[in-house]
C-alpha cells in the first residue's frame, strides 16, 4: 500500500491492520521485535508486566489507580476492549483519542514497511501503545499480556517487575493442555534478577523451576506476601511490611483481595523508584474500575456483567454470585466462543441459574445459540431458550425477570460488549 493510500482515521487503521497478517494470532517475538527495534522503542521509566489466565486486567486497573493517586503519570495497556479500541491505551487514566492512535499506527506501519514483515492486530496495537507512551514521557508503564507470556508481543519489552496472577486451563491450542505447560508459558515474562510475583497459593512447578533457573526474584503468596481478611477491611503483609485496615477494593469478588495483595507486593519491590503511601493505596483501591468484571448495574432487576470465559473465571463468578443477598431467581444470558470449554463453565454455574437464555456470537470463533443450547441440554438443563444474538437474549431475560431477580450476562468479552451496546449508556455508567 502506498503512503497516499494509507488510512487517516482510527476506524480505517483498525480495518487495515486486520488485513496485514493472515492470522489473528501468530505466536513469536521475531516480527514484533524487528519492528520495535526499527522504531527504537525502549522505555526509560519502570515497566510492570502483568500476565495470567485470569485477574490480569483487574491487577492492571488497581496498579494504575494506586500509582495515579500517588501522583505518577501512568501509561496502561490492556486488552481486549469492550466498546472502543481506545480503552486499550490509557495515559494518566484517560483513553488515547482517535487522532493519537491513528498517528501511532502510521508510525508502526512505516517501520513495518521498512523491515518488510507482517504484524498481527495485537502486535500492531502493542507497538502503537508503546509509541504513545514514549511520546507522553511517563513515570511508569503497565503492560497486560495478551496471550500466554513467553511469546506474547508485550514480552519484547523489559519489565522491572513481572506479575502472573493465575494459571488455569485456557487457550490450550496455543499454550498447552496442562496447567504445568501453561505455567511455563506464563513464567516467560520473568526476568533474571528482577521481581516476579505469583498471586495464587499453588504455583505450577514449571513456573517455580523457570524462575529459579533464570534467577528471578520470585515472591509467592502465602510465603512472601499474604492477605488477612476482616469483616469490613483487610490487612496485608509483604516485603514492605504490614499494612492494616485497608478498604475492600471497589471491584467486587472476594478473590480481588488476592489480586490487590499481589499489586501491593509488586509496588513494594519498586518502592525505591515508585514510592506510594498508605493513602495512595487506599484511594486507588476505593476508586478502581474495571468494567465487565462482576459489574453490578444499578436498578431492578439487578443485571450483572462478567466476561468469565473459562472454568477458572466461571468458578470465581459462581463464588461472587453466592455472596449476593439471597432471594429471587438468577437468569443467565450466556454466549461463548466456540473454542472455549463451555461444558466446564456450565457445570460451575448450573447450581445457581434458574433459567438460561443462550445466544450466538457472530464471527469465525463464535459459537451459535443452537450449539450453546445443545451443551446446556447435555448438562441436563431444560430451562433453556435460544436466541440468535445477545441483544435479543437480554431483552427476553429482562422481560421475564421480576424486580427481585438477577440477570447475569457472561461467557465472553463479546457477550458483555454486545449487552453493553444494547443498553442505554446511563444504565451502565449512571450519573454520579
Amino acid at each position: 500500500m502506498t503512503p497516499s493510500a494509507l488510512p487517516d482515521t482510527l476506524h480505517g487503521w483498525l480495518a487495515h491492520i486486520e488485513r496485514v497478517h493472515p492470522q489473528s494470532i501468530a505466536m513469536g517475538l521475531d516480527r514484533v521485535r524487528a519492528v520495535g527495534d526499527a522504531m527504537q522503542l525502549a522505555p526509560a521509566c519502570p515497566v510492570i508486566m502483568v500476565g495470567g489466565t485470569n485477574g490480569k486486567g483487574s491487577a492492571c486497573m488497581m496498579l494504575e489507580a494506586i500509582l495515579h493517586h500517588a501522583g505518577y503519570k501512568v501509561g496502561c495497556y490492556t486488552s481486549p476492549h469492550l466498546l472502543r479500541y481506545n480503552e486499550r491505551v490509557r495515559i494518566a487514566r484517560a483513553e488515547a483519542d482517535d487522532a493519537a492512535l491513528a498517528r501511532a499506527f502510521a508510525v508502526v506501519e512505516a517501520a513495518r514497511a521498512r523491515v518488510d514483515v507482517p504484524l498481527t492486530y495485537f502486535e500492531f496495537g502493542t507497538l502503537a501503545a508503546m509509541a504513545l507512551f514514549l511520546e507522553a514521557k511517563l513515570d511508569v508503564v503497565i503492560l497486560e499480556v495478551g496471550l500466554g507470556g513467553r511469546l506474547d508481543a508485550v514480552n519484547v519489552f523489559e519489565p522491572d517487575c513481572a506479575m502472573v496472577m493465575s494459571v488455569a486451563l485456557d487457550h490450550m491450542d496455543y499454550l498447552g493442555d496442562t496447567r504445568e505447560k501453561i505455567g511455563f508459558e506464563k513464567a516467560g515474562i520473568f526476568r533474571a534478577g528482577k521481581p516476579a510475583i505469583y498471586a495464587e497459593a499453588e504455583p505450577p512447578q514449571t513456573l517455580l523451576d523457570h524462575a529459579a533457573k533464570i534467577g528471578a526474584r520470585l515472591l509467592l503468596r502465602g510465603r512472601d506476601f499474604d492477605v488477612k481478611p476482616a469483616a469490613n477491611h483487610w490487612g496485608y503483609q509483604g516485603p514492605g511490611g504490614a499494612r492494616h485496615a485497608l478498604p475492600w477494593p471497589a471491584l467486587r469478588g472476594a478473590y480481588q483481595l488476592g489480586n490487590a495483595a499481589a499489586c501491593i507486593a509488586a509496588l513494594d519491590t519498586l518502592r525505591d523508584r515508585l514510592p506510594v503511601t498508605m493513602n495512595d493505596i487506599r484511594s486507588g483501591l476505593l476508586t478502581v474500575e474495571n468494567p465487565g468484571r462482576f459489574q453490578v448495574l444499578p436498578g431492578q432487576p439487578t443485571i450483572i456483567l462478567d466476561v468469565a470465559h473459562n472454568p477458572h473465571a466461571a468458578q470465581a463468578l459462581a463464588g461472587s454470585l453466592k455472596s449476593l443477598p439471597r432471594g429471587g431467581r438468577t437468569l443467565a444470558v450466556f454466549a461463548m466462543l466456540g473454542d472455549k470449554d463451555a461444558t466446564s463453565v456450565i457445570a460451575m454455574l448450573k447450581p445457581l441459574v434458574t433459567q438460561w437464555f443462550a445466544a450466538g456470537i457472530d464471527g469465525p470463533r463464535g459459537a451459535t445459540a443452537e450449539s450453546m443450547a445443545q451443551k446446556l441440554a447435555a448438562a441436563g438443563i431444560t430451562a433453556v431458550t435460544a436466541f440468535e444474538h445477545v441483544e435479543s437474549a437480554l431483552k427476553a431475560a429482562r422481560e421475564t425477570a421480576s424486580v427481585d431477580d438477577k440477570i447475569v450476562v457472561f461467557g465472553s468479552f463479546h457477550t458483555v460488549s454486545e449487552a453493553m451496546q444494547a443498553m442505554k449508556p446511563n444504565q451502565i455508567n449512571p450519573a454520579p
